[in-house]
């Protein structure tokens, strides 16, 4: 029974991805959970684990990464927890404690009606009970400082320096716990290791969750507080979607008593993680394990006896087995519901959706079989939305990561899809990068008002228009990616003319075959150092195999801001014609075209420059302006290729 493993953390642009996670080699190895938003942990034997490394997320593949309503109900009063019930914890047998302190404590009080919470959770909160975390701050910084001076009661004593409630007594007895005990590795790993006592605790500061959770309870009996120690099974390092729990507990947590009913706590969990591949412990604080709702606790914690679920009706082990799984970063992250509700999903046609409710705009990301491929992931002000197409029959493991307010993508969510037809017709440029379509995001980095607001466009002949409002100072860069298209970066932006009116950036595509597409958008501040940074692209596609467009001409940097090109498009002219150009062009004294000779473009009562030159005996044709009448010297602002005769 041992720590939990989670939180895989990844990263996009100048995000980092921490990751990890060994898979347990047989069933009834250690559990796992969590460790906060700014980790992917991974835990064994009752902690977090993190991963080896950090890698950029481009480059992360075939590695794991790792709200609902309710109705008050009651419990019934004659099924109590048995209280002289002897359990294994991984070969430590502890008998659940009946014996009094100092302090007159003998008996808790067993859950019972007015224990069991509303279920299913309302939102309202992750708590069990109302609570301001910043009521704690100035107590869990005093409560992290303590040092321990000799015996456990002296330690007890000190930490209670400062706390007046059974509240806050349960709170400095966690905060110390998790801030100064360490997840021992080692003695996790023994077959026939001893229970750990509290005093071997403190002199070595290191323990497994059983130890955890008997350090925690004879801390808060010391203090004057009610609390029992849980045993269980827990959906924890190692898991596998939809597996079976039998045997002996894996795990071991804890109830405390306060305002007149019991509450949820894991001191292991909450503590930190352990780094799967070099099995070193890191603390790691997880708030979410502190008096969780006992609705979501459910979710990976499954007690021995089922009134320590505090919900009513209980529920069974197989529904414990088969319920869909949110790691405690789904919550931490503002996560509310998402869909399907089930940890298995078929696929229809091929494609199979999920969906995402969060209480504020985040960012997601996903991963199939460890990759960043197969699927149309879009967001939403309130979450978002992915399609997935598997690209072969049988099982894929799903991930999908969320950004929250850290500056790390975290695992929140698994899913076995399962896909029994594959259609091809649907395959997605591999370029294709996440998110896909305009959102609050791009809205955020001075996209606004596009002209298609859905990810995918389709064309029949090969060629689109695309536009949206830059704010003022961002400058905008567009690629084209497919899968047989341009592969050198200045092709991939040469099938794109980009042109510029009133605040409003138009995208001309053409595309060089028929298809499937990634129209890439990237953005930066003018005055700002640095790259420009992606944000977000959509799918062309095109089903017309006649389609075959040249390149456009190359623009230079002299190619103003609000100009526009009428013709020719074409980037590729023929050989021995005359070719008429028509350029609208802004703040220049004179304009003309070069090729093997000079031809001077004249000005139109449209405002339009029109002229035309011969291709006749050139390689190369120019586009130059003169920008200042006192000037002696021409700028390239466009750039053509004349066919091979």
């Amino acid at each position: 029974m041992e720590l939990k493993k989670d939180s895989n953390a990844v990263s996009i642009d100048m995000l980092l991805i921490v990751h990890s996670e060994k898979r347990r080699a047989a069933q009834g190895t250690h559990s796992e959970r969590q460790a906060d938003p700014g980790a992917l942990p991974q835990r064994r034997g009752g902690l977090q684990g993190v991963g080896n490394g950090i890698r950029r997320w481009q480059k992360f593949e075939g590695n794991d990464v790792h709200g609902t309503q309710l109705t008050v109900e009651v419990h019934p009063r004659d099924a109590m927890p048995q209280l002289l019930k002897k359990f294994s914890l991984a070969k430590c047998t502890y008998v659940q404690g009946l014996q009094g302190d100092k302090n007159g404590n003998t008996r808790p009080r067993q859950p019972g009606a007015k224990d069991t919470h509303a279920y299913p959770w309302d939102r309202s909160s992750l708590k069990s009970m109302s609570l301001d975390l910043r009521q704690f701050e100035k107590l869990d910084t005093y409560a992290s400082q303590v040092a321990v001076k000799s015996g456990l009661d002296e330690l007890v004593s000190d930490l209670l320096q400062e706390a007046h409630t059974d509240l806050e007594r349960v709170r400095v007895i966690w905060i110390w716990i998790c801030h100064h005990i360490e997840y021992d590795v080692e003695a996790a790993q023994e077959k026939d290791r001893q229970a750990f006592k509290p005093t071997d605790i403190l002199r070595t500061q290191k323990t497994n969750c059983d130890g955890y959770a008997g350090l925690f309870e004879k801390m808060c009996r010391i203090a004057g507080v009610q609390c029992m120690t849980v045993p269980g099974y827990s959906k924890g390092f190692g898991y596998q979607t939809g597996q079976s729990f039998s045997g002996e507990f894996d795990h071991a947590w804890n109830a405390v008593y306060l305002e007149g009913r019991w509450h949820l706590v894991d001191s292991t969990w909450g503590s930190g993680l352990v780094d799967s591949t070099t099995s070193k412990f890191t603390f790691l604080y997880n708030e979410f394990y502190f008096l969780t709702h006992p609705a979501l606790f459910i979710e990976d914690h499954f007690p021995d006896n089922k009134n320590w679920q505090l919900l009513k009706p209980p529920q069974s082990l197989r529904q414990f087995e088969s319920n869909m799984y949110h790691k405690s970063e789904f919550y931490n992250k503002g996560m509310l519901s998402a869909h399907p509700e089930t940890s298995v999903i078929k696929t229809v046609n091929g494609k199979a959706t999920v969906t995402i409710e969060s209480r504020a705009p985040t960012l997601f990301m996903f991963m199939l079989n460890g990759k960043q491929e197969h699927g149309l992931l879009s967001l939403r002000k309130d979450g978002m939305k992915l399609d997935i197409y598997p690209p072969t029959v049988g099982p894929h493991k799903l991930q999908i990561f969320a950004k929250g307010n850290s500056d790390v993508y975290s695992s929140v969510l698994e899913y076995t899809v399962k896909c029994n037809y594959v259609d091809v017709g649907v395959r997605l440029p591999a370029e294709l990068h996440q998110p896909v379509g305009p959102s609050w995001f791009s809205e955020q980095m001075g996209i606004v008002e596009p002209s298609h607001p859905d990810p995918i466009i389709h064309t029949s002949d090969g060629r689109c228009s695309v536009s949206f409002g830059v704010e003022e100072g961002v400058s905008v860069l567009a690629s084209l990616h497919g899968d047989e298209g341009p592969v050198t970066e200045e092709t991939q932006r040469r099938y794109i003319f980009q042109l510029h009116r009133e605040k409003r950036a138009e995208l001309k595509v053409q595309l060089p075959q028929a298809g499937k597409f990634a129209l890439k958008i990237f953005v930066k501040k003018r005055l700002e150092p640095g790259n420009y940074v992606f944000i977000f692209n959509y799918l062309l596609c095109c089903p017309n195999t006649k389609v075959s467009w040249p390149m456009f001409p190359e623009s230079f940097g002299n190619w103003g801001q609000d100009n526009e090109l009428l013709e020719p498009l074409s980037g590729v002219l023929p050989a021995n014609r005359n070719v008429p150009f028509k350029l609208k062009l802004h703040g220049v004294a004179k304009a003309l075209v070069k090729g093997q000779d000079t031809w001077p473009l004249t000005l139109n009562g449209e405002g339009y420059w029109e002229g035309s030159c011969s291709t006749a005996g050139c390689r190369e044709i120019y586009v130059m302006v003169l920008e200042n009448a006192n000037h002696n010297f021409y700028s390239y602002i466009l750039k053509y290729k004349v066919n091979a005769q």
